[in-house]
């Protein structure tokens, strides 16, 4: 057996604009000797280099690979380790103790970022299940065929907008909850319309929308019923609503209720064509991506990745 097996490879995401970035590794690394966890561990410079230190860790024989970042860290080891055969991918298990500006995926799983004894505890036990992942297939500015992968959504037009908004409010006030407000004013004032054409099984809508959300998991409250594990994605299709019902809507959100507004139009799919989708900026899993040239596809791969849970 090699040795790293038996070790848990942790990749280090320090958070973005935290006063003390180091301080919660310190809170992980006291947990992990205290429980006597044989551990190697890198730091990730930034989320750009999460893919070169996990396919590191992977070709040096770890199967065990804990996160210690948010979402978009998640997605970069996840799009790593999509790239290996199955007969690797099938021999390591994910795990994530939560250090970002958003934990969205660690938290439909009850994964506390501000408990780290009980997050090495679920790793420790080491209780696996097999997730599903969307992936968005399109072509980019050279003309090149191209995917990735996700695990929360895919977001398209004003969330997009207000996640990147959200990702700076995090940075600026350093409290996820306190984020909420400068994100959800952008809602209110930054009241944007998308010409796009979408199919969704037979139905094909072609008009003006503000947002849709396509969610594996779900979708930082837009696909409040999505689960990783059953093969579907869900679907919200916003339309455009009057400020009225734009500020009730932002109740319902962080609710968890958002399907119960009027002019929002859920849909649940093994795929989604966008024919059009004009100006609207992309989100994938917490961060803006290059925005595709033309149509694209957006389905779902069903249990492709080892993930670790409470």
């Amino acid at each position: 057996m090699n040795a790293n097996e038996s070790k848990w490879g942790i990749v280090f995401c320090p958070k973005s604009g935290a006063f003390r970035p180091h301080k919660k590794w310190e809170k992980v690394e006291k947990c992990l000797r205290e429980r006597g966890i044989e551990y190697d561990h890198v730091q990730s410079e930034n989320s750009g280099s999460v893919d070169r230190l996990v396919r590191m860790m992977i070709n040096n024989g770890y199967k065990t690979l804990v996160i210690v970042g948010g979402d978009s860290a998640l997605n970069e080891a996840v799009n790593c380790l999509m790239q290996f055969p199955a007969e690797v991918r099938d021999t390591v298990s994910l795990g994530v103790i939560p250090n970002g500006l958003m934990n969205d995926f660690a938290h439909f799983w009850g994964i506390d970022e501000d408990d780290v004894d009980v997050c090495v505890d679920v790793i420790s036990q080491h209780r696996v299940r097999r997730i599903d992942l969307g992936c968005i297939r399109y072509t980019n500015e050279k003309k090149e065929k191209c995917h990735r992968y996700f695990f929360n959504c895919l977001s398209i037009g004003l969330v997009a907008s207000v996640i990147r908004q959200r990702r700076r409010a995090c940075a600026s006030f350093g409290w996820r909850k306190l984020s909420f407000i400068p994100s959800s004013l952008l809602m209110i004032f930054q009241r944007l319309e998308y010409k796009m054409k979408l199919r969704i099984d037979t139905e094909v809508i072609d008009r003006k929308v503000m947002t849709v959300c396509i969610g594996n998991c779900q979708g930082y409250g837009f696909t409040p019923s999505a689960v990783p594990y059953n093969g579907l994605l869900d679907v919200s299709v916003v339309y455009h609503p009057e400020v009225v019902q734009l500020i009730e809507g932002l109740y319902l959100l962080y609710s968890g209720k958002i399907l119960n507004h009027r002019s929002v139009h859920p849909f649940r799919t093994r795929e989604v064509c966008v024919e059009k989708a004009e100006r609207a900026l992309v989100g994938i899993d917490g961060r803006v991506m290059n925005t595709p040239v033309g149509p694209f596809k957006v389905g779902v791969e069903q249990e492709v990745v080892n993930f670790i849970i409470p």
